[in-house]
């Protein structure tokens, strides 16, 4: 068997492609590729053209600079504004499935010092969060005392993204067999080292979200042409 995802295109392609939950055949079709070059992709050290890549990133709701990385070593929101744009309001059903697709996050508690952010591996079970932690950790010891956990993503290049914000209670996962399936349901082992082995779950009393849409990118200039007057 060929060495999956062997170049960093194709781990990220695999990995954005597990998030959704996709099939190859499935990216294949929104990309209008064949399920095999899906396969070559995320197998080889593949290097398709721009065209092509376009139409990957549309197929995995993402962006090619999120594909092949250029973003990596970037801090978020350095980009510029759009000229005009809209902020959208989601609807709890948009913001669950956004949530979905990620399984990094940010949670928020009060500790005897303060306030804490602090980013946790989590995955989705049902309506709720489950995220893990180590013992004696923030994160670990919010058990029973009301949090926030967010999750965002921004694009650099569209200058547009999204953020989510849930609120509730955390509770401490004490059977063992409902920490073992969250260990199944979990997208990667934790980020963070063998350790992490407290689950806890966040169930929402609270779920918004927005959305920055962009309506009109760039200022227009000269010789742009006439302007669409319902715009």
């Amino acid at each position: 068997m060929p060495d999956r995802a062997s170049g960093d295109l194709g781990r990220r392609v695999l990995t954005r492609r597990e998030q959704l939950g996709l099939s190859r055949q499935a990216v294949a079709e929104r990309a209008g590729s064949a399920p095999g070059y899906i396969q070559y992709v995320e197998e080889r050290q593949a290097t398709p053209g721009i065209g092509f890549l376009l139409r990957l990133a549309q197929a995995l709701e993402t962006t090619v600079a999120e594909l092949i990385g250029s973003t990596t070593e970037l801090p978020p929101a350095i980009g510029r504004a759009g000229y005009r744009t809209e902020l959208l309001e989601l609807s709890p059903q948009e913001c669950r499935r956004l949530l979905s697709t990620h399984g990094v996050g940010r949670i928020g508690v009060t500790t005897d010092n303060g306030p804490a952010i602090l980013p946790v591996n989590y995955v989705m079970d049902g309506d709720r969060v489950a995220y893990r932690s180590a013992h004696n950790t923030v994160p670990a010891t919010a058990a029973d005392l009301p949090v926030a956990f967010e999750v965002d993503h921004i694009d650099e290049a569209l200058s547009q993204g999204w953020s989510v914000l849930m609120v509730g209670t955390a509770a401490a996962v004490t059977d063992p067999e409902a920490a073992h399936r969250l260990d199944e349901l979990a997208y990667t082992t934790p980020w963070a080292g063998d350790r992490q082995d407290v689950w806890l779950t966040i169930t929402p009393t609270r779920m918004t979200g927005r959305r920055i849409h962009v309506l009109q990118p760039h200022a227009p200039q000269a010789g742009d042409g006439p302007r669409d007057p319902s715009t």
